[in-house]
Formats: C-alpha cells, structure tokens, sequence
C-alpha cells in the first residue's frame, strides 16, 4: 500500500482502535487517538511517527490477523510512517528517492566521495597518499582543512536547511495553528520522553520479536545509536574549537577531549546499528515494512561506517593506511550528511515533533 491508500488504511485501523480502546495504556498513540473522532491525512501521519513499533498493540488486539478485521497498527503505521519522510521531503523532487534504494544509493555516495578524495591526491602526488605522517595537521596532508571545512560544512549546512523545511511542513501539517508555537513545558517533556525513549517499551515489558518474547534489546540499541552519534558530534564541536579558538590542530592525542568522545561515539556506533539490524531481522514479518528496507538499512549502514571507519583510522592514524582510511571515513560522512533529510535519520526528529505535539495536547486537555 502507498501513499493515501496506507492513510486509507491507516484511517480504518484508528476508526476500529477508537472503538475498542484496549490498548489505550501501551503508549501515546492511542490516548491521542482518542482525542479524535476524524482523521485527517496530518493526523494519521503525526499517530504515525508517534508510534515506536514496540508490537504490543499486534500482540495484545483481539482483531488482529486472522480475525477478519485483520487490525495490524504496528505494520501500517511503520508503512505509513515512511512514506511521510517523502510527503514532507524538502526540496520535492528529492522526495522517496531512498525509499527502496537507500543502501544502494548511500553506499555509492560514500565510495564515490572516497574516491574522488583518493584519485585526486592520487594524481598530485601519491606518496602523500600512502605516506606516514604523524603528529598535529597529518590529516591535512591529505586534504587541506579549509576544503575540508568548505565542503563538509556545505554539505551539513544544506541537510540542516532540507530538515528545518521538511519538519516546518510535518508541523503545520500534523495540526499545529499556522505560525503557533511550541511552549517551553511541551518541548521539555519532549526531550525527556525521546532521551528515555519512554514509549519504546510495549506497556513496560519491552518490543515483540518473533518469539513474541518481549524485551527491551531494541530499546538499548537505539540509547547505544542515539548517544553514539550524540558523543561524535561533541567531539567535532570540540575539535572545531581547539583548531579555531585554541590553534591546535588534529589528530589529537589518545587522552585528548575530542578523541576520548569520538572513541565513545565510535563504539556506540558501532555496537548500536549492529544491534539494531540484528533486532530488525528477529521482528515478526508481520510487523516489518519490507516496502523500505532500503532506507532502513542505508541509514544502518551509515552509521555503523562512519563509526568502524573512524575508530580503525584513530587505531592506524601513524601507518601508511592513514591516506586511505581518512578518504574512507570521510567518505561516509559525507554521505550521511547528503542522506539525512531523506532516509531514516528523520525519523528521530519527525518523532520528537510528534511528542512535542503530543506533550501540548496532554497540557491542554489537563
């Protein structure tokens, strides 16, 4: 199902779910759910993204499959969820291009930025390439940290821009008074809930997988993931400040501040989309949207490459492989940057909107 038929569906699932209100106390679709008699197509798309895909409502509903209702909100609001990061896609023309090929398309963006970084030292001088070269200012042997700066910030700049006007949309979309704002105590319990990953929990016993085992594995892969890519941005942050305020440049020693948190972000990098993939292969297929499996596993990969890259080049940065590796890891940075505004890593802020929402409706109902 695509576009306004998974709404259509979607729609059917909430009308039937407002019926019955079994599952009103698993997490916060349903008590927003409830505040609605109608649906509207930014309604089903905010229930959407304020689903978690924990499985207990499948587990729990005394419709779903093979009852003739055959009500199964976990799978159509995961359906209905990607298809919004489209809807809402800023520049359009760019909208659903990784819906199926994200893994395709985010690994040839990564090998192809490697590439070009390779050939064009390669071609001015390979021993700069394959050298040895240690101590302050080695990684700009390879590239200068002006075109470093110049081209990475570009690139992070312009996915900050396509997200600000995706969410801008989502937001006016989902309900929210044209031009409103949220207040202070709204976006406050927002973080908190998206920091614990509250709603992430099945009702307090953790996700379903196929065993229909409940646990909450999922829920320390996305802390792992989240926290991860959190300790890696810091470590940039400080990065930029030694080398602008402070005149030091990198690689930096082993104990320094911005390695110690971009060795931390590393491994929770690493172990967080090892451990999210392996989860996503144990969930029930009746749970799975296998219509964007690509985009689930682009954004994956991604991560876990920008993460192993990194840590291996800290581990060889004084070897002859440093060249390489830095053309490598750069590579997969840059290509999480041009990808976030179109892949999964949306899913994390269109969520925190939706609670942010979430949080308003709760204030304002109280």
């Amino acid at each position: 199902m695509h576009g306004t038929r998974i709404l259509d569906e979607a729609d059917r699932l909430m009308t039937v779910c407002n019926s019955c209100r079994y599952c009103e106390g698993l997490c916060a679709v349903f008590p927003a759910m409830e505040m609605r008699r109608a649906f509207s197509d930014g309604d089903l798309n905010y229930l959407a993204n304020l689903c978690h895909a924990c499985g207990a409502c499948y587990v729990d509903c005394q419709f779903s499959p093979p009852h003739e209702f055959n009500v199964n909100v976990p799978k159509t609001l995961a359906v209905a969820r990607a298809e919004s990061y489209a809807a809402y896609a800023w520049p359009r023309a760019l909208s659903g291009v990784f819906a199926r090929n994200g893994l395709v398309i985010s690994l040839m963006a990564a090998l192809s930025m490697a590439a070009f970084i390779i050939g064009f030292v390669a071609a001015h001088d390979r021993d700069v390439l394959f050298g040895v070269h240690a101590g302050p200012g080695a990684f700009y042997k390879l590239m200068p940290h002006n075109a470093m700066a110049a081209l990475f910030g570009a690139a992070f700049l312009y996915a900050i821009l396509a997200l600000v006007m995706s969410v801008r949309a989502f937001w006016r979309d989902i309900g929210a008074p044209i031009g409103g704002r949220a207040d202070g105590g709204s976006i406050f319990q927002a973080i908190r809930d998206a920091g614990e990953l509250r709603y992430l929990h099945g009702g307090g016993v953790g996700c379903y997988n196929e065993d229909d085992r409940p646990t909450d594995r999922r829920k320390l892969y996305h802390h792992l993931t989240f926290y991860g890519f959190l300790l890696c941005f810091a470590a940039t942050c400080v990065g930029t400040l030694y080398h602008y305020l402070l005149g030091r440049e990198a690689p930096y020693p082993w104990w320094d501040l911005p390695v110690v948190l971009g060795t931390l972000g590393g491994i929770g990098l690493v172990a967080g989309p090892v451990g999210l993939f392996a989860a996503r292969m144990q969930r029930d297929s009746e749970l799975r949207d296998e219509g964007h499996y690509g985009m689930d596993v682009g954004f994956i990969a991604m991560l876990f490459l920008t993460g192993i890259t990194g840590l291996v080049l800290l581990i060889l940065r004084e070897t002859a492989a440093m060249g390489p590796l830095l053309a490598l890891h750069l590579g997969a940075v840059f290509a999480l940057f041009i990808t976030m505004p179109y892949g999964k890593f949306v899913h994390g802020i269109y969520r925190f909107t939706a609670l942010v929402r979430y949080a308003q409706e709760r204030r304002s109902a109280s």
